[in-house]
């Protein structure tokens, strides 16, 4: 029986580049061989797709931040749209075209902007290619916090108090500093409680976030949206909420089939112990192996986990999710589960929640990467 070809993308122009290039070691290496032919397409930092590069099952988060790169051997990537799986070329240095062979379906391993926003979901639409994951809506409105709150809050589901800023509005020469008294008028307006959290409206892996705790101050508030809006126009600001952060993982395989969710888990920041101000930034998250380590499933008993995994399953139906997500939720002390955010192409490191919460519910991570490519496939 002939294998299915799975084109599988990594790297891109978002901040999550890396990130992304050990996602894609991660699937590759879940890939069943018996029933998979791995076909890794990496996509450099300004957008240029190639094949025949460094091997991405070389990588790992152990030994760093690897980036997509050309290689001396390595050859563009030229898509003909109008051919679909038989649209996969690679140009060699005389120009002429070598077909890359049929692709069956793509594993868009791609985090951020240009990958887990329905730009490329878009692409293959318009080719006729399956792809693993949500489609075009769903992967757009989950990218913007901002149109994700508004869809949460028509289905009744609770969000952290926020405004949002469109800071083309405002005067970046000074990097906002005169906009710092406008910013806090609104923040009052709105009564926002503090910490506050200011963040890109369209980013990942917590890059550009920055929290602000001095309650009235202009000039921090000015400086965190503007560190925001280095990667997004949109800025959110959000209320701090004091709750534990529970991440739970859901598939769909096909449309017709209800969503499931794992066991829900917890990033437990081991510096707050010590007295330090930890939040789960970058660097928590994948560079000190110190800073933090999941708890699954989370211990906040029986009844909570409950409810945070039909959380999550209604979060995932009210944006039309498909194929998998990870949704990010708060819990209170007094009970309340707010979603916080839904990752529709969660990283998948060796230290990722995603993963390891199905490993944790005794199903093997190369079983739900085989059920998605072959749900894609359906």
């Amino acid at each position: 029986m002939a294998k299915t070809r799975v084109a599988v993308l990594y790297g891109g122009k978002a901040d999550e580049h890396s990130i992304s290039c050990i996602s894609a070691a991660t699937f590759m290496r879940a890939l069943d061989p018996e029933l998979f032919e791995a076909v890794p397409i990496g996509i450099t930092k300004t957008g240029t797709w190639f094949v025949d590069g460094e091997d991405p099952l070389g990588w790992n988060l152990a030994e760093g931040l690897p980036e997509a790169v050309e290689t001396p051997d390595s050859r563009e990537v030229v898509l003909t749209i109008g051919d679909g799986g038989d649209g996969f070329h690679a140009r060699n240095a005389d120009g002429s075209l070598d077909s890359l062979g049929h692709i069956d379906v793509v594993l868009p391993a791609l985090h951020g902007p240009f990958g887990e926003d329905g730009t490329i979901q878009g692409l293959f639409e318009m080719m006729g290619v399956p792809y693993v994951g949500c489609g075009v809506f769903a992967s757009a409105a989950c990218m913007d916090k901002h149109y994700t709150k508004v869809l949460l809050r028509a289905a009744g589901i609770p969000v952290a108090p926020g405004i949002t800023l469109d800071t083309r509005h405002y005067d970046a020469s000074d990097e906002f500093a005169t906009d710092g008294e406008e910013f806090l008028r609104q923040v009052n307006e709105a009564g926002l409680q503090y910490p506050l959290f200011v963040k890109p409206s369209r980013a990942g892996s917590s890059f550009g976030v920055t929290k602000v705790e001095q309650i009235g101050d202009a000039a921090a508030l000015a400086a965190a949206v503007f560190e925001a809006s280095r990667h997004d126009w949109r800025v959110l600001v959000e209320q701090g909420i004091d709750a534990r952060e529970i991440e739970c993982a859901v598939v769909r395989i096909h449309p017709t089939d209800p969503t499931r969710a794992a066991l829900p888990g917890e990033v437990v920041l081991d510096r707050r112990s010590e007295g330090d101000d930890q939040f789960y930034d970058f660097d928590s998250k994948y560079m000190d192996s110190q800073a933090s380590h999941t708890e699954i499933p989370a211990k906040i008993g029986d009844d909570l986990i409950a409810r945070v995994r039909e959380t999550a399953v209604r979060a995932f139906d009210a944006v039309d999710g498909m194929g998998l997500s990870r949704v990010d939720t708060f819990v209170t002390a007094d009970g309340d589960v707010l979603v916080n955010e839904i990752n529709t192409l969660p990283g998948c490191t060796s230290i990722s929640m995603f993963p390891q919460a199905w490993e944790a519910m005794g199903i093997p991570f190369r079983t739900v990467v085989t059920d998605l490519i072959e749900g894609a496939l359906a």
